[in-house]
């Protein structure tokens, strides 16, 4: 069961896992901080590891907040959006039939009916982004299955606030965020790759580190240009 952990302006949520260490960290894009911890750690003791890290929590917290956002959209004529890392141009088409999205060289072209709102445009086109993920990922679950000797039993495409990915490894499933498919592909087969790796290992301590580095040489730097890139 989760419990916060309150030091000034930080909110901590603190885990109880199935470990032997603690494990801090900051998730992008917002700086939500937890703390993985043993079943049967006293919370003093928990308190005060995360004291003893408050100034590294706030420099990561200024970095995550400081990373570049995108604009809003309108989702109108010549507005800029982005599939697989690379920027289109939006074409707005009216239609008498029903909605769709289609992908051209230079463009991305939204059919919608005469009046249609902003608000139901960008349900349209996040659809698509959530039917580009789901397109995509099986291909990346086949090539990393055999690798890591691990199996994937379902996974989910949804819109998420603070992550970009998840998983559960009780079900063996990964939940992937709609917003890597605007995002380079390798951006989505490092989370992937992540997540797959946490069916086997929880917590990010050494273990982790070790099979990520073992099998994604890359990870590091994939990482970093994921959580440096503009974000929603």
């Amino acid at each position: 069961m989760d419990a916060n952990l309150q030091l000034g302006d930080v909110t901590i949520t603190v885990r109880r896992k199935p470990i032997k260490n603690l494990h801090l960290s900051a998730h992008p894009p917002t700086g939500r901080v937890t703390i993985s911890a043993p079943e049967r750690m006293r919370f003093d003791r928990i308190r005060l590891f995360a004291i003893s890290k408050l100034d590294w929590i706030k420099r990561q917290q200024g970095t995550l907040r400081a990373q570049e956002r995108e604009t809003p959209r309108d989702f109108v004529e010549r507005e800029s959006h982005y599939v697989w890392g690379r920027r289109y141009l939006m074409s707005v088409e009216e239609t008498e039939g029903g909605s769709f999205v289609e992908l051209h060289p230079r463009r991305i072209v939204l059919g919608v009916r005469s009046g249609t709102t902003a608000d139901i445009r960008r349900a349209i086109l996040e659809r698509w982004y959530r039917d580009q993920i789901r397109a995509a990922v099986p291909e990346f679950i086949r090539k990393w299955e055999p690798i890591l000797d691990v199996a994937v039993k379902e996974f989910f495409v949804c819109r998420m606030k603070t992550k970009w990915g998840s998983c559960s490894p009780e079900r063996r499933n990964i939940r992937l965020n709609t917003e890597l498919a605007k995002k380079p592909k390798e951006c989505l087969e490092y989370v992937i790759v992540h997540e797959m790796v946490h069916l086997l290992e929880p917590t990010h301590g050494p273990r982790f580190q070790e099979l990520m580095n073992c099998h994604l040489g890359s990870w590091r730097s994939t990482r970093g240009l994921l959580n440096n890139l503009p974000i929603h």
